[in-house]
This record gives structure tokens, sequence and C-alpha cells, in this order.
């Protein structure tokens, strides 16, 4: 692991920003996916850095731009999925450290970032990703209702409630389960799974619909497709599922999941974005610092890192 996280680490900027690879763009859900792999590896004072990018770089709305590259915003839409998911690193990084006044401190930025998501919701109960009204993505929306957990449970943590958080959670899950249609169908991997990372789906009910998508998505020995009709196994989208099953106690199948991509790791210790498995290559070519996050904090949670399974695992009323 401490391999994988010096890799992230030799990205991060002065500023504490972490782009997807050296000279390249930064996007916040990413940045944030990264530092929780900083943290469960124990670079403690990287990943703080990594937060308190996010700090200054907050907008008066509560938001982040989508895109930044050499510490200017280079697509300014606000994405509610890319700017609800401080909640999950800011927890995260809370429960790693047992740090109370970490908390506190990013405590204003989160609150302002889930009010600026919540303001979004439709009267449907759906979030859109975008500009685009319209637009509504069951993997970002799961996410969203992930990142509202979190928010959530992290409230608690300090003795405060946030009853406008917990509505908006309960009628974005309605939406999700109850109303399909409102979403755009795609055809990827992560609107297979994100449901349960995201806890939309719970239960029995959660793994029935891991179990149904296997098939379909899962190539064995390899990992998951990112879409179910090509043949390219990606790292973040295997290492995502893994940290769903482990995460909900099936830490067997998650192992042999991680297992799958161990072809994409590099010799000091990056991961190759996917490996398309047809043509016997590695595409793109890339080594991104989300890769890595996500790999360490699959690995973490295989390894029973209560930190890391408190928080993505279903949430405990």
């Amino acid at each position: 692991m401490k391999a994988t996280a010096a890799t992230i680490a030799a990205v991060q900027r002065p500023d504490g920003a972490i782009p997807w690879q050296a000279g390249g763009h930064l996007d916040p859900w990413n940045h944030i996916e990264a530092a929780m792999g900083l943290d469960v590896a124990g670079l403690y004072t990287e990943a703080e850095a990594a937060y308190d990018w996010l700090l200054r770089n907050q907008r008066p709305d509560g938001s982040w731009a989508a895109e930044y590259r050499d510490g200017e915003p280079t697509l300014s839409t606000m994405d509610t999925n890319f700017t609800a998911y401080v909640a999950v690193g800011v927890r995260h990084h809370f429960l790693r450290r047992e740090n109370h006044s970490f908390g506190e401190r990013l405590w204003p930025a989160v609150e302002r970032a889930l009010d600026a998501v919540v303001s979004r919701q439709q009267p449907s109960g759906a979030i859109a990703w975008r500009a685009d009204p319209e637009v509504r993505l069951v993997a970002g929306c799961s996410s969203i209702h992930h990142a509202l957990t979190q928010a959530i449970a992290l409230a608690s943590a300090m003795g405060l409630r946030r009853p406008h958080w917990e509505d908006a959670a309960r009628r974005l899950r309605a939406a999700l389960v109850e109303q399909p249609r409102l979403f755009t169908e795609k055809p990827h991997a992560m609107d297979w799974y994100y449901p349960v990372l995201g806890s939309v789906m719970t239960g029995s009910d959660a793994l029935a619909r891991i179990d149904a998508g296997w098939s379909r998505f899962v190539e064995p020995g390899f990992g998951v497709r990112c879409v179910h009709h090509e043949p390219w196994a990606t790292g973040g989208e295997t290492a995502e599922l893994a940290l769903t099953l482990a995460s909900r106690g099936e830490r067997a199948r998650a192992a042999e999941l991680l297992g799958g991509i161990a072809r994409l790791r590099h010799d000091d210790g990056s991961y190759w974005t996917g490996y398309q498995f047809t043509d016997e290559e590695f595409w793109p070519d890339e080594r991104t610092t989300w890769t890595a996050g996500a790999v360490l904090l699959a690995t973490a949670a295989v390894q029973g890192d209560a930190a890391t399974c408190a928080v993505f695992g279903e949430p405990r009323n």
C-alpha cells in the first residue's frame, strides 16, 4: 500500500491538489478519492493538504468547479456529485484519525456543499447532474445518496442533526428505486453497483442486484467491464465493486476481484486505468491517481479497516 500511495503523493501539487496524473486536470470527486487512498496508507499530512485545497477553492455557493488545471477552473459548471463527495472524504478522514478538531474545521465546507446540492433537488426527488435539469444519472445520484448518509453521520458525531438532509436522502432513494425512468439509461457498470455502494439498496436486495449483474459485467480473471459490451476491464470499477463487497462482509469475493487487476499494477505501485483483454494491451496510456486511490480503499476494506468499512458499508441507524 505504501508504494501505491507514494505514487499519488508524487503527483500531488504543492498546493495540495491531486490531478488525475502529473500535469493533468483535477476534478473534486477523484481528488477526494485519491486523498482517501492516502489516508488508508497513513499519509495523513498529504491527505489533509488535499482537504485544505478544497477549503481554499470552495465557491461562495458551496460548490466546486467541475474541472481544474494548474490551479485554475477550466470547467466552471457545478457537478452535484462532485460537490457532495466532500462529505464522504471528510468523514473517512475524521474516523481514520479520530480527529474531532478536523471535523469541526471542515464541517462548514461540508454543510455548504451539501446544502448546495440539496437545493438542486427536483420535486421528483432526483437531482440533476450538471446544468441540464433533464440529465439525471443513476451512479451520480447514488453517490449523492451516499454522501448524504455520511454528512448525516458526521453531523451526528458532532452532536448535530440536519433533518432536511434526512428528508432529501429519503426522497432521492425513493426516486432511484421507484422511478427508474427519471434517469438516463447507460450501459456502464457503475449504474449496476452504485445503488449498492451508495446504500440506495441494502440487505438481501443489494446482494441480489450484485448477483443479477455479475455475469454481464465481470470478466473472470480480468475484473469489471466499464461497459458491458466492451472487452475493457478497468481498475477503478473493479476496485469499487470490491470495496462494495468487502464493506458488506464479502471479503473473499472482493479479494478475488482485486487479484484480477494485479496485472494493472506498474512496478512503481501505480495502476493503469484499464486493460483491453481482446487486444491484450493497457488502455488508455495513463496511470491515474484515482485508480490507485480506489485500489487502496478496496484493499483496506478487504483487510477490515474499520473507518473504510464504516464509510462505505450500509449505514447503521
